[in-house]
């Protein structure tokens, strides 16, 4: 690992997003001795969320930070996936971390879990929340970047950081429209929370039809479990939840399972979150003094199950250039350069040949996969996963910033 002399900065950054990219930046950056606020439209944290993993390098970052002892403690350990037909029959099972890919260093752990760990450890320095705003406008001047908030307070910041996201209102702004950057991968999907009355614990249930998968999934000792539904689409996500929930409706209408019990828990929901299975892809990171980080930047989508390792890792390593170089272009530069191909080898993973298992397109991919599950019953799953997606989640070595 290469070594780093740190100068302390007292340069001003604002970060938009509070989830899982701004408050780990929010950290590093405090602890380099930048003045840091975060802008958040919510009220508060958002606490809860389905079950997210840090993987490969992303373990040693939060180790760094000091928090993988209370990270593991919240590892879910989710075991198996379990594929059945129409009628409710197992057709078989997987050990959901060999298919993966996930080693033993690798957590799952609710969203909302370490969202709040990221929060807190940033709170133990002089990182300041402001909630319930959001950026309205903003101005490069060359010199820095003039602000001015949803809430009408003006300011001026040497570095805004945009981690607000797949629809990212910082890369609208600065970088143009979403359109541009969105690269969608054929399906739409939904999830929220129901209750747990099926007592599923620690995996899933998993039916699927030509184009169109349901599931049912819950972490150790739950009371809610969550639904999931994802489908084929040629067409962007609908803005509108009512246009969202009758899309759902004419997809899955006629599909058996627990899909009509699904659906009628879909229409109650008030955790209810839709959207495109898509990436994010764009030639530059950063503009003038404005930069993007997670999923604003590069969004690997769910498929690859990186977007939290990489919005980690990003986090580390965009604080450290920015405190490692004099000039905030030269270290916006350094980022892109030392990050860039971590992220394309992991966003590479949403594509590859797994993705007809868990995601059927035709009857064929069904199949197929009927008949792998019966040969993972004989001689499980080292024939089908072999275990290359570790390769990519740790295809970068943490650089050492230094403190002097």
């Amino acid at each position: 690992m290469s070594k780093r002399g740190v100068p302390t900065r007292n340069r001003r950054v604002l970060i938009s997003g509070a989830s899982i990219a701004g408050p780990a930046l929010a950290f590093w950056l405090d602890r380099y001795g930048f003045d840091v606020t975060v802008v958040e439209r919510a009220t508060t944290i958002r606490t809860g969320g389905y079950p997210i993993d840090v993987r490969g390098t992303a373990i040693d970052m939060v180790e760094r930070m000091g928090l993988l002892p209370q990270i593991r403690a919240a590892h879910v350990n989710t075991q198996l996936m379990t594929f059945v037909d129409g009628d409710g029959r197992e057709i078989g099972s997987v050990p959901v971390y060999d298919a993966v890919g996930s080693d033993e260093r690798d957590v799952e752990l609710p969203r909302g879990t370490l969202a709040t760990l990221l929060y807190d450890a940033s709170r133990q320095g002089n990182v300041r929340y402001r909630f319930n705003d959001s950026i309205d406008t903003l101005h490069d001047d060359g010199a820095g970047v003039d602000i001015r908030f949803t809430s009408g307070i003006r300011e001026h910041y040497d570095i805004v950081v945009g981690a607000d996201g797949l629809h990212s209102r910082t890369r609208r702004l600065v970088f143009g429209a979403e359109d541009l950057f969105r690269h969608d991968l054929g399906f739409d999907f939904a999830l929220f929370s129901l209750q747990n009355d099926q007592g599923l614990s620690h995996g899933g249930i998993f039916h699927a039809e030509p184009g169109r998968v349901a599931g049912l999934f819950a972490v150790q000792g739950s009371q809610r479990m969550f639904g999931f539904l994802t489908f084929m689409t040629d067409k962007g996500a609908p803005r509108t939840v009512r246009e969202q929930l009758d899309l759902i409706q004419t997809t899955y209408a006629g599909m058996h399972w627990e899909v009509p019990r699904l659906l009628k828990e879909m229409e109650v929901a008030d955790d209810l979150y839709f959207d495109s299975v898509s990436q994010i892809r764009m030639p530059h990171w950063s503009k003038g003094s404005v930069v993007l980080l997670g999923d604003a930047a590069f969004a690997p989508s769910f498929r690859s199950g990186q977007g939290t390792s990489l919005a980690l890792v990003g986090a580390y390593v965009l604080a450290g250039e920015l405190a490692s170089h004099e000039k905030t272009s030269a270290g916006l530069e350094a980022y892109e350069r030392t990050l860039r191909p971590f992220v394309e080898a992991n966003q590479a993973l949403a594509t590859d040949e797994r993705g007809a298992f868990f995601l059927p397109r035709t009857q064929a991919d069904i199949d197929m996969r009927d008949r792998m599950l019966a040969e993972i019953a004989r001689n499980g799953t080292g024939i089908f996963f072999d275990n290359r997606r570790p390769a990519a989640h740790s295809a970068i070595s943490l650089p050492d910033y230094q403190m002097e």
